[in-house]
């Protein structure tokens, strides 16, 4: 599958997976970032649009990674894990690059992460 559909009362918003550069946790709420940077707001707390990303995508859901409370994230475009600045940087090198406030806490382990990936 390369699309999760996010299907509420008065909206549905079929979202291409390739596409999708971040989720951001906003009250009950998740704004999706898209890579061509449209925002929409899902009618889902982050939560449950884990869930929502796990129950539609099953072993693809592994594209995303949550990142503390506030984020999940596309691993692919994970460019800059810096722990000092306490940022990450996500990009596609053409179209965009999206700098988030991560904690430190959640930069550890990203980075910790993909060292491993890399053995």
């Amino acid at each position: 599958m390369n699309h999760i559909v996010i299907n509420s009362r008065d909206q549905l918003l079929r979202l291409e997976i390739s596409k999708i550069v971040y989720f951001e946790a906003d009250g009950n709420y998740t704004k999706v970032v898209m890579a061509n940077k449209l925002k929409s707001v899902l009618p889902l707390c982050l939560s449950n649009m884990e869930k929502a990303l796990s129950t539609q995508l099953g072993e693809e859901a592994t594209t995303f990674m949550r990142v503390g409370k506030r984020f999940i994230i596309n691993r692919r475009y994970i460019y800059d894990v810096n722990i000092s600045k306490q940022h990450l940087v996500l990009t596609d090198f053409s179209l965009f690059a999206f700098q988030l406030p991560i904690s430190k806490a959640a930069l550890k382990s990203i980075k910790a992460y993909l060292s491993h990936s890399m053995e």
